[in-house]
């Protein structure tokens, strides 16, 4: 959540958030997704539906003290995830809206003698 939180700030503050999103490798549309969380919920929006992260856990289990070759991959490791995470979520909502529309019931044509609609 920390990523998140740190990648909407910057957005207030970039020229582009296109640039931003190609620097960060995410997908702006995504960062548009967080922003529109944080917006209306807070903090607390931020985080994803379904099982927890484990990337909290991950990064408790870094040493207090790391080494300063390894904290910069292990950093890059953890941004690099995140933004799996966020593309999941992304593709999750996708298919959430597709789910949605196909269970709506199809409307048929009342007029007489004509074939009702499939849609």
């Amino acid at each position: 959540m920390e990523f998140k939180l740190q990648v909407i700030s910057r957005m207030d503050e970039a020229a582009s958030v296109t640039l931003l999103a190609e620097e960060i490798g995410i997908d702006r549309e995504i960062l548009y997704v967080w922003r529109r969380k944080y917006r209306s919920g807070g903090a607390g929006a931020l985080s994803t539906l379904g099982r927890p992260s484990n990337l909290s856990r991950l990064s408790e289990a870094l040493p207090a003290e790391p080494s300063p070759d390894g904290i910069e991959a292990k950093q890059r490791r953890i941004e690099e995830l995140e933004r799996k995470i966020g593309q999941q979520q992304l593709e999750l909502d996708f298919f959430r809206a597709a789910l949605r529309h196909v269970r709506e019931p199809r409307r048929t044509n009342g007029a007489a003698g004509e074939t009702p609609s499939t849609r």
